[in-house]
């Protein structure tokens, strides 16, 4: 159970504690900040409110723990890894159970996220060791009026403190997929968790602390994103930025000053189904890809563009598939649980009523109970409708038929996203000249976006973020390269 046995340390009454210092600590504060469950609208879990002096001596020991940690041997760092990710899978049971609470995630999905999570931190440990063991050697007569007088060694080192803070609907797993590269390349780390997530995420970091992690390495501190949240991403004792959410990440980057950053900030994932596509696999993938977690995911397919030869068979697929979808809480592992909050769920009701009023075609009828609405396909969306350009993060999927490939490749462009999209067609040669005309980070063929599997590169265009995720890419843009000079006397050549 969370927040017993192992995890009773973390407890002080009602009321989760922050870490730091390798403790686990009350605010001076006194304040909390309620978690409500999404699917009860009522208070679950209670974190503490953090104040802008504690986030300061949190900063002051993570600098002075990353010291100390860079000088801890490579072999050792991923050893302590393998540890946390070792503690992080035997214990998936409290984890997932905060996830089902907190975010409403659907019971079997929340063990996969954690158990997924414990696999990230081995394999990022295992990475590292490569990518950091090794460097480079340069010679200088490889450019033009140089002699052979010059020896350069590059080696990647530490950025220093690594501020990461994970979006809700994935808290653990898109936490350690910041945090386990960023102590392998002989960082510190502060973890900002969403309130919605928060718990889940305190478990994790404590995973970590048994793993026996030198104190100040790993903090993680909770609070109101209006008191500590500009405070955290604009302090001076940050070295970088590794942040996944919403728009939120625009104003971060506007505000973080010259830290590196790392920052994936949503999308409207375009689904394009050419007139050759195989309609059943299509069909099968818009429902895994649109209504998976009720939607609530960055990959999540979010627009469905449609040869007009073939979407009245496609959407009869789609919509006798939305139908023997589960509908009801996370404890029963529904296909569809509550959305996060009210005002998610809100929103969400605001681009329904949208396309009802414009025309748009309801194949379902709209339902909602507190935060949870039923699967609804539009069809017949037109570019005027807010659906066909906003991210709803709900199990509400337009589709837009066309009548031409560059009309699709048009809507997809037209988009202030670019994260990811996918192409059906059996024709591959036509279905790669389709991706590249697309300006997504990735573009999937014949199968719904994903961010997985962890170790594949992971980025966005234009407002889909800056810089790119996955194992290798994290580790590399966590660290900076490093040249030691050596100036000969006299030209050296290894013969002759």
């Amino acid at each position: 159970m969370a927040g017993t046995g192992l995890f009773a340390e973390i407890l002080d009454g009602d009321v989760y504690k922050y870490y730091a210092d390798g403790e686990w600590k009350k605010s001076s504060s006194a304040k909390t900040v309620a978690i409500i469950n999404p699917t009860t609208r009522k208070t679950q879990y209670k974190v503490q409110a953090c104040t802008q002096e504690e986030v300061n001596k949190v900063m002051e020991s993570a600098k002075t723990a990353q010291k100390s940690w860079a000088k801890t041997p490579l072999w050792k760092r991923a050893e302590l890894l393998h540890k946390a990710a070792a503690i992080l899978k035997e214990h998936k049971a409290p984890i997932a159970e905060c996830l089902v609470k907190e975010i409403a995630k659907p019971a079997k999905d929340a063990v996969t996220e954690v158990v997924r999570s414990g696999d990230l931190v081995s394999y990022t440990a295992e990475e590292g060791v490569r990518i950091l063991g090794e460097g480079k050697f340069l010679v200088s007569d490889s450019f033009p009026g140089n002699e052979r007088t010059k020896y350069c060694l590059t080696s990647k080192i530490p950025l220093g403190v690594i501020l990461a803070i994970p979006p809700f609907n994935y808290p653990v797993n898109l936490a350690v997929s910041k945090i386990a590269p960023a102590l392998i390349a002989g960082n510190s780390l502060v973890l900002k968790p969403p309130t919605q997530g928060a718990v889940s995420a305190l478990h994790m970091v404590h995973c970590f602390h048994l793993a026996g992690f030198a104190k100040g390495l790993i903090s993680c501190v909770t609070g109101k994103g209006s008191e500590i949240g500009d405070f955290l991403t604009m302090h001076p004792g940050v070295n970088c930025i590794s942040f996944t959410g919403g728009d939120t990440g625009i104003a971060i980057s506007k505000k973080a000053g010259m830290v590196p950053l790392q920052m994936e900030l949503g999308g409207k994932d375009a689904c394009i189904v050419l007139e050759d596509a195989d309609l059943d696999l299509v069909a099968a993938n818009i429902i895994k890809g649109g209504f998976s977690y009720s939607g609530q995911r960055c990959t999540a397919v979010k627009v469905v563009l449609v040869m007009e030869s073939v979407a009245d068979v496609l959407v009869d697929k789609v919509k006798a598939k939305i139908a023997k979808l589960t509908v009801g809480p996370p404890e029963d592992d529904c296909d569809i649980t509550p959305v996060v909050s009210e005002s998610s769920a809100n929103f969400i009701e605001g681009l329904v009523k949208d396309a009802k009023e414009k025309g748009a075609t309801f194949c379902q009828e709209y339902k909602r109970d507190g935060n949870l609405i039923w699967p609804l396909l539009l069809d017949n969306v037109r570019p005027d409708m807010r659906i066909a350009w906003e991210e709803p993060f709900g199990p509400v999927l337009p589709v837009i038929r066309i009548n031409s490939i560059e009309e699709g490749i048009h809507h997809c462009n037209a988009s202030n996203f670019g994260l990811q999209g996918c192409v059906f067609s059996k024709d591959v040669n036509k279905a790669i000249l389709i991706s590249d005309a697309m300006e997504t980070g990735t573009v999937q063929i014949n199968s719904a976006p994903a961010r997985g599997p962890d170790h594949f590169p992971f980025q966005g265009l234009k407002d889909s973020g800056i810089g790119s995720q996955g194992v290798t890419n994290s580790i590399n843009m966590m660290t900076k390269i490093k040249s030691t000079v050596i100036n000969l006397p006299t030209p050296s050549y290894t013969m002759g």
